[in-house]
């Protein structure tokens, strides 16, 4: 009887641990290239666990990749797989060189990502682009994803913040600091509106703005931290580990 209990209990162990690990989605860096590929690199989280949670969060992923890649107006995106898109890139410096052959500056875009936070609750991921397609400057972007950890899906900004007039009382103060020797287009901080990227990392809630979004291109991206202890009441997500 000892044993039949001893094998019951580790069996249940091993139950336990199995759909625990499943449960829990965890990343892998990968690298994705195509054979004929000079000028793009890319590096970028791959979800792995859950089934079902991972597909649709590297289904996600791969939509931004995709669109950072694409070049042209962005509702005639027609790449289905970023290796596609890699190759895409690669047909249109080709075109470009054959147009324009006493140009020789190379094309090149890389874009790499990384996971800010990760929690039972919310997931959030940075994926940061550069592209150079032969103007005077290279443009890099920076995208904030955060997904619902039990889905997979992404939170829209609106659903990330309980209250948001709340919030942006509470973020202006750091707005001003970020941007008090800044070149913005909104010299009246009375008009202060929030990023199109808000993510979590490990310290609190991070608040980036793109160039061209609040400032010109000199001025760079702008991006300042609220720490946890500051706005955890108004935040729909936990962000206990």
């Amino acid at each position: 009887m000892l044993k039949i209990n001893t094998l019951l209990t580790i069996c249940c162990f091993t139950l336990f641990f199995s759909c625990k690990d499943d449960v829990n989605t965890t990343f892998e860096d990968i690298n994705i290239t195509t054979e004929n590929n000079s000028v793009v690199e890319v590096n970028i989280p791959k979800a792995v666990g859950n089934k079902t949670v991972s597909s649709v969060i590297n289904s996600e992923i791969e939509k931004e990749v995709i669109a950072n890649l694409h070049l042209g107006e962005p509702n005639a995106i027609n790449a289905k797989s970023i290796e596609e898109s890699i190759n895409n890139f690669n047909k249109e410096f080709e075109t470009f060189q054959t147009d324009f052959p006493e140009i020789s500056q190379p094309w090149e875009a890389q874009i790499d990502g990384e996971i800010m936070f990760s929690s039972p609750e919310i997931i959030s991921l940075a994926l940061t682009s550069y592209m150079n397609t032969g103007g005077a400057h290279g443009m890099l972007k920076v995208s904030f994803l955060n997904f619902d950890a039990t889905t997979g899906k992404t939170i829209p900004n609106k659903n990330l913040i309980n209250d948001t007039e709340v919030f942006k009382q509470i973020a202006l103060p750091y707005f001003k600091e970020a941007t008090k020797d800044k070149d913005i287009f909104e010299p009246e901080l009375d008009a202060f509106k929030l990023p199109e990227n808000i993510g979590y990392n490990d310290e609190g809630i991070v608040l980036l703005y793109n160039a061209y979004e609040i400032a010109p291109y000199s001025t760079g991206i702008i991006e300042f931290e609220i720490p946890f202890n500051k706005i955890a009441n108004y935040l729909a997500f936990n962000s206990a580990r």
